[in-house]
């Protein structure tokens, strides 16, 4: 019998230490103070011109590219003679190329004095504030920091994220800042506006290459206002988490995740995935475990209904595919008996997971003519009295048991009493595609006694059938990530 607990809201997670805060300067006509005559000066002067600032340029003999840049942006002034202290008066922001620590530590005090943000170019002791390698598709900017250390990586990252973001984006975020006015102005209510937001970057993110045109904000905001009262109601979404790895997310459940009001999830859910959620919406524990603690299924229902009710977009969450032994069916029942809108983002399934993981195929053509998914527990906690015990003993088919731990041994001592050999491979995964994944091989007949000596905690999968036998320890194909160790148990 489970014990009954209620769904309870959990915080989220505090953040984690940073090394820089970062923040984004607003210098669109303020002043600037810069001093130095490297090469990185220039480039730091060109920085803040780009951003708007009317930048005061200080060196005495200034070389042909601080000259260059200073003749390509008329707000750069440059004064050809040293900084002086009284020229930080006004200042917004300060940035020094200095020869020596001396040099570095006067100009950092005289700014800082004058109540100005300074940073010394590759003296971050002198340092306010840090530059990132940035990524402009201004209005989106993006910039990486390492925080000093690793310079190189940031630069490797930037190329990547260039590769990634087509210059596309930039005409697109533009045409947010020129249209936001007219969406706030629109008569859309505040669920039709972030409608019309989403509408507006699925289009983007589509067609990238596509200049946006007045046409396109017509559309959107037609098609927010035609969806009308579906807009202002509210909605749930069934989403598949998979089997536990966050990489293994679909992005249509990532989309869910990111536009959810609420997240209601169960405990199998690693704690990973929820990071993918907008910060702002509620995250509740609806968890069900077996054995132990668990909110009762009725009450689920009526939690998720009573919010779409209130206008809430929810997301319900589940480990693995919610439409494989996640009761979806009672909760797709429960919604349109409400009348509430419902739709199902499917995810990896466990048995996939687990199967990828061991680098064994579920219908190898040499040994398996089935693949069968079934329940390792009723309603009751014990082994379900309905299975199909011929199809069960079928040495051809491949059965994948859910949720087994405490009825393994008498699904084995079952299955062997209806012809299945007790020789035929099988294999136990603990939170598969986890970095704590536990591996347990052995065979149908002693893999209930291992299982009970290895002791693993969270969500147990068994696989059974010959195509098991493939499963091999040291091979290459099957070596987890090196961020994701894994152990391996009574081979």
């Amino acid at each position: 019998m489970s014990i009954s607990r209620t769904p309870s809201e959990t915080r989220p997670p505090r953040m984690e230490t940073l090394a820089r805060l970062p923040v984004f300067f607003a210098l669109e006509g303020k002043r600037a103070v810069v001093a130095g005559n490297s090469a990185a000066v220039a480039w730091k002067a060109e920085l803040l011109a780009a951003a708007g600032a009317a930048i005061d340029l200080y060196a005495p003999l200034a070389s042909e590219e601080l000259r260059a840049v200073a003749r390509e942006f008329d707000l750069i002034r440059l004064n050809p003679r040293s900084w002086q202290a009284g020229d930080f008066a006004g200042a917004a922001i300060a940035v020094g190329g200095c020869d020596d620590e001396d040099e570095a530590a006067r100009f950092a005090a005289a700014a800082r004095a004058a109540g100005v943000p300074v940073n010394v170019i590759d003296k971050p002791a002198f340092c306010d504030f840090a530059f990132g390698s940035i990524v402009n598709r201004s209005p989106l900017v993006i910039s990486i920091s390492t925080d000093g250390a690793a310079p190189v990586f940031a630069q490797a990252i930037r190329a990547k994220l260039e590769a990634m973001l087509p210059h596309g984006f930039a005409l697109w975020a533009k045409a947010a800042r020129r249209w936001r006015a007219g969406v706030q102005s629109s008569g859309l209510s505040f669920a039709g506006r972030r409608r019309f937001w989403q509408i507006f970057t699925a289009h983007a993110l589509r067609n990238p290459g596509n200049a946006p045109t007045e046409s396109d904000f017509d559309s959107f905001a037609g098609v927010a206002r035609a969806e009308g009262v579906a807009v202002d109601s509210g909605s749930v979404v069934l989403v598949g988490a998979g089997p536990g790895d966050p990489e293994l997310l679909t992005l249509r459940a990532v989309r869910a995740l990111q536009s959810a009001d609420v997240i209601l999830f169960d405990d199998l859910v690693a704690p990973e995935v929820l990071d993918f959620a907008r910060r702002e919406a509620k995250k509740m524990l609806v968890g069900k475990t077996g054995g132990g603690p668990s909110c009762k299924q009725a009450d689920i229902n009526a939690l998720m209904v009573s919010l779409a009710k209130g206008g809430k977009r929810v997301v319900r969450l589940k480990g693995g595919d919610p439409m494989i032994f996640g009761r979806a069916g009672e909760e797709i029942a429960a919604c349109r008996a409400a009348g509430i809108s419902v739709e199902v983002v499917p995810g990896i399934s466990a048995a996939q997971g687990v199967a990828s993981r061991l680098g064994v195929s579920l219908t190898h053509r040499r040994y398996a003519r089935r693949l069968q998914y079934v329940t390792g527990h009723a309603e009751n906690g014990g082994l379900p009295a309905d299975l199909d015990w011929k199809s069960l003993a079928d040495p051809a088919a491949t059965t994948a048991i859910y949720m087994p731990k405490k009825t393994l041994a008498e699904f084995a001592a079952k299955a062997i009493a209806h012809g299945l050999d007790a020789s035929t491979p099988a294999i136990a995964v603990s939170k598969a595609t986890r970095p704590d994944e536990t591996i347990v091989t052995g065979t149908l007949g002693n893999l209930p006694e291992r299982l009970v000596a290895a002791g693993l905690s969270g969500p147990v999968m068994v696989l059974v059938g010959r195509v098991a036998a493939d499963y091999a320890a040291d091979a290459t194909l099957t070596a987890p990530r090196s961020s994701a160790p894994r152990r391996e148990m009574l081979r």
